[in-house]
């Protein structure tokens, strides 16, 4: 159960390097046992917002508080937080005991006392038969947990970790994902973790939020933003592959109301209020094969991945659009073939075209 206490508060804050405008106006709350992970493509302002959180990047406007604390201009080491970067940041003269205890020896923490806490970090991160090496002796993974284990011993209020896997390989990857999500449950502290990557917000995020050109999209759960997105950003950032958005008039077909465009005619949910343009989401994985349907597909690529097969292809009668569907098992056979398509109306989202925003349909 998510706590109600903040651990960390975000009023109003933007970011201007000169007449650019970064980050605008976020309003975020983070609660003391939350894991918030800030996604979003290169340059949406992510990193940045995470760095003024740290202290290590000027607020333009408005306010950030830490445990109930104004912070917004205490310098880093006055904020009570631990970072991890991605490179990791580690001393090559020091080994791994060192590299741990640095800050807590610049703070004339006794000797005893860092003894405790690099031990304590040591074992929970199984890295104590490593405490004698020198990073270079170790591998990519084991220089990230002494990066991380570096911030544990600090016992801060909150962690930052800005886009810690990136340098790894994709098994590896897989493998600290599971290790900071057990990670965070043991320590149950306020984490804010930055990453483009979308697997890593679906699998460690209490919640998410979706950045994008410094504004703050959906906050949500995973499930939320994935089942319930936004607005048309949202429904095609999130999800691989990417929601198919098809575009469409509503129009009044034998008493019904229905979104047509090129190479489709869709029902749509009885409302009263209905933008003329709308547009319409639906994910590869709920499209169905099917001897009836809205949809026939020409195939023009199959990707089989063991247990299913991605199909990408045009709409019969439609534009240069394409559509993605996933089926189960190894449909290489339906290549250059054209398939019907059927749409799970429960998973089908809906849209205005000039808005951008969801429709409540």
């Amino acid at each position: 159960m998510t706590s109600t206490v903040t651990g960390l508060q975000l009023q109003g804050v933007g970011k201007r390097f000169g007449d650019v405008r970064v980050v605008q106006e976020l309003d975020l709350t983070v609660y003391q046992d939350e894991f918030v992970v800030l996604l979003g493509e290169s340059g949406c302002g992510k990193s940045t917002t995470l760095r003024m959180i740290a202290g290590l990047e000027e607020v333009s406007e408005g306010r950030i508080f830490i445990n109930g604390k104004d912070v917004t201009l205490a310098p880093p080491k006055a904020r009570d937080i631990a970072m991890v970067f991605q490179n990791y940041a580690l001393y090559p003269h020091m080994d791994v005991a060192q590299n741990m205890s640095f800050a807590l020896d610049l703070a004339g923490t006794s000797k005893t006392e860092i003894e405790r806490r690099v031990g304590d970090a040591a074992r929970i991160l199984n890295i104590t038969h490593l405490l004698q090496r020198k990073p270079k002796e170790l591998s990519g993974g084991q220089r990230q947990r002494v990066a991380i284990g570096r911030s544990i011993v600090r016992e801060p209020a909150v962690f930052l970790f800005d886009e810690p896997l990136s340098n790894l390989d994709a098994k590896l990857r897989g493998h600290m994902r599971t290790e900071l999500a057990l990670l965070h449950e043991r320590l149950g502290k306020t984490t804010v973790y930055v990453t483009h990557d979308q697997v890593e917000a679906m699998t460690l995020a209490s919640r998410i939020v979706i950045f994008d050109k410094g504004r703050i999209q959906q906050v949500g759960t995973p499930s939320e933003v994935f089942n319930q997105p936004a607005n048309l950003f949202v429904a095609a950032f999130i999800g691989m592959p990417s929601m198919n958005l098809l575009e469409g008039t509503v129009q009044t077909q034998a008493g019904k109301a229905v979104l047509k465009g090129a190479g489709f005619a869709l029902p749509l949910p009885n409302s009263t209020k209905l933008p003329a343009q709308m547009v319409v989401g639906i994910r590869p994985q709920s499209l169905r094969l099917a001897e009836r349907g809205s949809l026939q597909l020409q195939v023009d690529f199959v990707e089989y991945l063991g247990t299913e097969s991605v199909l990408v292809g045009k709409l019969v009668g439609g534009t240069d659009t394409r559509i993605t569907a996933v089926v189960p098992g190894h449909r290489t056979d339906l290549l250059r073939r054209t398939v019907v398509l059927d749409a799970d109306t429960a998973a089908v989202h809906w849209f205005d075209k000039t808005t951008g925003r969801r429709v409540g349909v």
